[in-house]
């Protein structure tokens, strides 16, 4: 009976984790239904991005308040958590605050733990605020329904109560107040708990370290099915981000050897294609559905943190279109979702079931509202390119549906007929110099 807690600690430690990495080997899975790319050029810069995007929150600051609670909330968090650790070495081998022995700096590390803890508060608090209460319009858009919602709100709950059990847990742990180091905070608890025995100070010492390490475990396993899987996801994100400029788009390799091919004066036109011509054009041009995609653009999706930004931005959604970058990225991650859980269902393989991204979730009206102006990709905090994902979307109506719009078909049958947009004769293409 002796070593009981030290066995079920053990138990719900492995089942946490074990949970964890089933649903990581899931989320590499999905991501890997996409198409592959190279992105393995420029590693200093990525690595630089990746430092000054997703550990310094460069782009997070560009709006003030929010970002300075962002790296709050972020860096508290991350930090305090750094505590798991004596946790878990005190949970799986019966010891008590065994860092404890490190002498003054364990009192100047648990005490700047409780600081940070207070701040992450109070932070939640008014990222709580902003959400419920002064309902900030990027958090209420159309598709904000009821879960994306929620799960904002149950991630500061949440983070409210982990760091109320923290400092709860040092507040009863008698052993600790003696020490008279590092309860910076919690010594402004302790009066709560006046009057109670020594055995029940303990008691709800045991209790908030029980509840504290498997809420931890509890958020670990959350992350997998809310929008901060970002807290992950950000750091390869911003990694393999583009980057090349912004306004530059990416040209179809089998494409761009056609046109070459017909701009060579040398090249006999009605010659044979060489051997394996064939074999090296697309099965599809653009994308109509996740599998598509290449696996970055999957990335992206899993990666977004739902905060709007990028909505917010958008010129065609501030004019009252129905674009939304932000949908557009919801609605990759949701659709890749029901393809991976097709995948489970079916031993491993995708059966058609009818849908796919481009109708049943993105309609065509979303896409060609899009201006292609990058405001949304210049917004995202986290280095997200929704644009790339319009473009396939587009790419696929024109080449493989030919839908695109009316003015659209107009304007490219008078560049063919008349190498210009407009519907005049090519002898007349040079009389405005004459003005």
């Amino acid at each position: 009976m002796e070593y009981l807690p030290n066995i079920l600690f053990a138990i719900i430690l492995v089942a946490g984790i074990g949970y964890f990495a089933k649903n990581v080997k899931k989320l590499i899975r999905n991501i890997k239904l996409g198409r592959d790319v190279d992105v393995s050029d420029n590693k200093s810069e990525r690595f630089k991005n990746m430092a000054m995007i997703a550990l310094g929150q460069s782009k997070m600051v560009r709006r003030p308040i929010a970002g300075i609670l962002h790296i709050i909330v972020y860096l508290g968090f991350i930090i305090i958590n750094i505590e798991v650790l004596e946790i878990i070495i005190d949970g799986l081998f019966g010891t008590h605050r065994i860092f404890s022995g490190i002498g003054a700096t364990y009192g100047v590390l648990i005490g700047t733990f409780e600081v940070l803890a207070l701040l992450v508060f109070v932070a939640v608090i008014i990222f709580w605020i902003r959400r419920n209460v002064i309902k900030l319009k990027r958090f209420w858009k159309s598709e904000m329904t009821a879960w994306p919602k929620n799960d904002g709100n149950f991630i500061l709950y949440f983070e409210m109560v982990l760091m109320t059990l923290f400092l709860v847990m040092n507040a009863t742990d008698v052993h600790f107040q003696t020490m008279n180091s590092g309860n910076v905070i919690s010594q402004f608890i302790v009066p709560w708990f006046n009057g109670l025995s020594e055995g029940t100070l303990h008691l709800i010492e045991r209790s908030t370290w029980w509840l504290h390490i498997v809420g931890i475990l509890v958020f670990l396993n959350y992350l997998y099915f809310s929008k901060h899987l970002h807290i992950l996801l950000a750091f390869p994100n911003t990694y393999y981000a583009k980057l090349t400029p912004k306004g530059q788009l990416n040209n179809l390799e089998s494409v761009t050897k056609e046109v070459k091919m017909m701009m060579d004066p040398n090249v006999d036109p009605f010659a044979a294609p060489p051997e394996g011509a064939e074999a090296a054009m697309p099965e599809k041009f653009g994308a109509s559905d996740v599998q598509d995609l290449n696996w970055v653009q999957l990335l992206n999706a899993y990666t977004c943190t739902e905060c709007g930004r990028c909505t917010s931005e958008c010129p065609a959604n501030l004019t009252g279109k129905k674009l939304s970058p932000r949908k557009i990225m919801m609605d990759t991650r949701d659709r890749l979702e029901e393809v991976g859980k097709n995948i489970d269902a079916n031993g491993g393989e995708f059966k058609d079931d009818g849908k796919q991204l481009l109708g049943d979730y993105i309609s065509n009206e979303e896409l060609w509202a899009c201006t292609t102006c990058n405001a949304c990709v210049e917004a995202c905090p986290v280095s997200i390119d929704p644009l790339s994902i319009i473009l396939e979307m587009r790419r696929y109506l024109v080449m493989e549906q030919s839908a695109a719009p009316t003015e659209l078909n107009t304007m490219m049958t008078n560049i063919e007929n008349n190498g210009a947009p407009w519907p005049y004769n090519q002898m007349d293409r040079l009389n405005w110099k004459d003005e």
